[in-house]
């Protein structure tokens, strides 16, 4: 299942971060959707590579199914890559996965593509009827019953999260033959290890931290690819980020949204509150946060490719209730200026 990528793809993630309205009180759902509808057709219309949009199960995200969203984007979109970030594989029936994802891809003429993981969040879990002490088991058989179906050919399979499968190619089959399919990984070892052992590209998540600190990683990850005969396979970066004229501007803009939502989830996860100064902390040049001005983020990015030998870039730029009308113009930042000082600053990816 080897997968090869442009040597150079920049991108965009959301969750659907549901923002505040005129009069204070959290947007509906719906309306953060449409917003994301307009966000990802944006995106397009400036030639950016990638979409993405997360799968959560909670109240301050608006998007659950993502492939639903993907479908409406398919059809209003015209040469963008449109895929997940993540689909919770181990909350959802693999055979359902790739039968959503295979649709989208008819929808878009193949353009779709899956990010599967475990995701941030464990809500999922109790809402579908799962146990936590299966977390680790659900994840491995269902993406290795995954990685059977992606071949497009009979399937035979048997675990113990559900009952065996043995049927002809799943349906509807892709037009190509072939759905790109990343694993989305955090910093464990096991688990771009069992990546390369599906021929499967990653997409590091570095919401925390340096990113020369997830160099070993990268490296772990393509010796196990070359080991198990699969090199070449593209590494990904998923980073949060926020762009504007200034670097003043960008860290005004997105600094009390960043604290907003990071002190919430750690009052959820009994962490200490997050300090002013260990947000900015993030948005360093060190950092975890791609805040600033085209230039900085643009030289950030350059940064991070290097370092970790990536092929593809995605900044999260929504977080928490940071309004559309700033999304969209980190957006086109992002495409009009970012996008193309990083290809200047680095056209190829060694």
């Amino acid at each position: 299942m080897a997968d090869t990528a442009p040597a150079l793809e920049l991108g965009l993630d959301t969750f659907g971060d549901i923002a505040l309205g005129a009069d204070g009180s959290p947007l509906p759902a719906a309306t953060v959707i449409r917003e994301v509808l307009a966000e990802g057709q944006l995106a397009d219309r400036l030639g950016l590579d990638f979409f993405g949009v997360g799968e959560h199960h909670r109240p301050d995200y608006a998007i659950s199914a993502p492939d639903t969203v993907l479908a409406g984007l398919a059809t209003t979109t015209s040469q963008i890559r449109l895929g997940t970030s993540v689909t919770v594989l181990s909350s959802d029936d693999p055979i359902r996965v790739f039968q959503r994802f295979s649709t989208v891809d008819a929808l878009s003429h193949g353009r779709a593509e899956i990010t599967v993981g475990r995701g941030s969040f464990i809500e999922s879990f109790p809402l579908f009827g799962l146990s936590l002490d299966d977390y680790e088991v659900l994840f491995s058989e269902k993406l290795d019953l995954l990685a059977r179906v992606l071949q497009e050919r009979d399937v035979r399979w048997s675990g113990t999260v559900r009952p065996p499968v043995e049927s002809g190619p799943v349906m509807p089959p892709t037009e190509s033959g072939h759905l790109r399919t990343w694993v989305g990984v955090g910093g464990t070892p096991a688990s771009v290890v069992r990546a390369a052992q599906y021929g499967m590209p990653i997409v590091i998540a570095i919401i925390g931290g340096s990113s020369a600190q997830f160099v070993p990683l990268a490296d772990l990850y393509r010796r196990a690819c070359t080991e198990l005969g699969h090199p070449g396979l593209p590494v990904g970066v998923h980073s949060p980020g926020h762009v504007a004229a200034t670097d003043d501007a960008a860290v005004e803009e997105y600094l009390p949204h960043f604290l907003h939502q990071m002190r919430k989830i750690g009052r959820e996860r009994g962490w200490a509150p997050m300090t002013e100064a260990a947000a900015r902390a993030q948005m360093s040049p060190s950092g975890a946060a791609y805040v600033g001005s085209p230039e900085t983020v643009a030289r950030k990015i350059v940064d991070t490719i290097r370092a970790l030998g990536a092929s593809r870039f995605q900044l999260k730029y929504s977080n928490g209730r940071l309004p559309h009308d700033l999304r969209m113009e980190s957006i086109r930042l992002f495409g009009e200026e970012v996008a193309p000082r990083v290809r200047d600053l680095l056209p190829a990816v060694d």
